[in-house]
């Protein structure tokens, strides 16, 4: 009988692709935004710009929605039921294209509205208008790329979804140049090209996808059998939404929580605002590799469960733990050696760049309790549990990080506005190691399908 490979060995095979797959979502829209303000101009990525707010909220529910998803599949996936995997992929599914098509609809016919309700400058409006009705129709190509990458990690597949992110990016940003401008014969589609080139790279990317998944006997392969599992099961979906909706608000919160910190170092000065944008953006690369490791948490823990081993999830936290302090806090280090060759990506005025060094210094750190935090948090969802998780890390946003950031902006300055991250941060590790230690973890876990 085979040993099985040490449980570190198995997080980092998880991991890897996973933290990949995350770099290349973001890449995309990166790249289409320079082609658009070098190509077009400033007009077409402000225009561009305005509809992001929508975007955010609309793709939190999904995120959310392809959450609790990946949490049932990965129970089912470990109790070695896939019937049970194709009926929370197809209901999930179901409940994604039913949004999907209601937005297309209400997107087609109230793009121009929607914009003019979000205040949108008269001189991008009719740029702004066309970009977001490309965007809306095709929404559900995006929604189902999205849940079927995710559901696919839930069945502990994460290569897969590494190697159609890669397909998907290569195809929209060899498109996006070409649309805009008309190239190669192409209909020249200006400020709307990267909304149709992000729609044609789905489009293909699934079709590519789904022949390769019936061609692996995958659980997930669009065959008979799983369309047949494609309708709204109300039993599931209550199961799915019951962790999928915190954690979309959960999302949503820590947003309105960034615009309402941004407002305060704004008050500050072009200077303090343009560190924050430096700063954000290195900061976020730690906390993303925070995020990656409370998703495989979350996974592994829901297969854990699904196969009655649930005395493995405290070995997978540990690990989880050891990891976050190991991967996010070197790659914290190692930024904190080199601050100003880092920050000079973003950054190359001299005043602005040791503001930022001042204030990375003060925020950077506090990365690594975040994602202790998260560890605990994506350990809790994988047992289906994540309204207290949610409503733990809203009371440390709204009762801690946002008083702390008023009240010390105006006693210390600027520096004190980046001081609430590390106070909300080890206040949220507190708080989710609490409720996880003492509460959570003294209760039975039962799977969820």
């Amino acid at each position: 009988m085979s040993k099985s490979p040490p449980l570190w060995k198995t997080f980092l095979v998880f991991l890897a692709p996973l933290m990949l797959s995350n770099a290349l979502q973001s890449l995309f829209g990166t790249v289409s935004n320079a082609l658009l303000g070098q190509m077009i101009g400033v007009d077409a990525l402000a225009a561009v710009s305005v509809f992001f707010p929508v975007m955010f909220f609309l793709f939190a529910f999904v995120m959310g929605l392809s959450t609790g998803a990946t949490v049932l599949i990965g129970q089912a996936w470990g109790a070695g039921e896939q019937d049970r995997v194709k009926a929370v992929a197809g209901a999930t599914l179901a409940l994604g294209l039913l949004l999907a098509a209601t937005i297309a609809v209400l997107g087609g016919l109230f793009s121009r509205q929607l914009m003019n309700a979000l205040a949108t400058p008269p001189d991008i409006l009719d740029q702004a208008s066309a970009y977001a009705r490309v965007v809306l129709l095709t929404m559900p190509l995006g929604f189902v790329f999205l849940l079927m990458t995710a559901m696919l990690r839930g069945i502990g597949d994460t290569l897969t979804p590494l190697l159609a992110l890669a397909l998907s990016t290569a195809i929209g940003l060899t498109l996006t140049p070409l649309l805009m401008r008309g190239w190669l014969g192409l209909p020249a589609t200006g400020v709307t090209g990267p909304a149709w080139a992000s729609a044609a790279s789905n489009a293909l990317t699934l079709l590519v996808l789904g022949l390769y998944l019936r061609h692996s006997k995958s659980p997930l392969a669009p065959d008979a059998e799983f369309l047949r599992r494609l309708r709204l099961d109300g039993v599931l979906l209550g199961k799915i939404l019951g962790i999928g909706i915190p954690s979309a608000v959960g999302m949503v919160v820590m947003a309105v929580a960034e615009l309402v910190l941004l407002g305060l170092v704004n008050g500050f000065g072009s200077d303090a605002t343009a560190a924050y944008g430096a700063v954000n953006q290195i900061m976020g690369y730690a906390q993303f590799t925070a995020i990656s490791i409370s998703i495989t948490v979350s996974i592994l823990g829901a297969q854990a469960i699904g196969a009655g081993q649930s005395d493995r999830l405290d070995a997978i936290v540990r690990t989880g733990l050891l990891l976050n302090l190991v991967l996010t806090g070197g790659l914290v280090a190692l930024i904190s050696l080199f601050p100003r060759v880092v920050l000079g990506i973003f950054i190359t005025d001299a005043a602005v760049l040791d503001l930022a060094r001042n204030l990375l210094a003060i925020a950077l750190w506090s990365s690594v309790p975040f994602g202790m935090a998260t560890v605990f948090s994506g350990a809790m969802r994988a047992g289906g549990v994540a309204l207290a998780p949610m409503l733990l890390s809203i009371f440390a946003i709204v009762a801690i990080e946002i008083p702390a950031a008023v009240i010390l902006s105006r006693t210390v300055g600027l520096e004190g506005v980046w001081a609430a991250y590390p106070i909300v941060f080890c206040a949220m590790f507190v708080l989710q190691f609490g409720y996880y230690a003492l509460v959570w973890r003294r209760r039975p876990l039962q799977r969820l399908v």
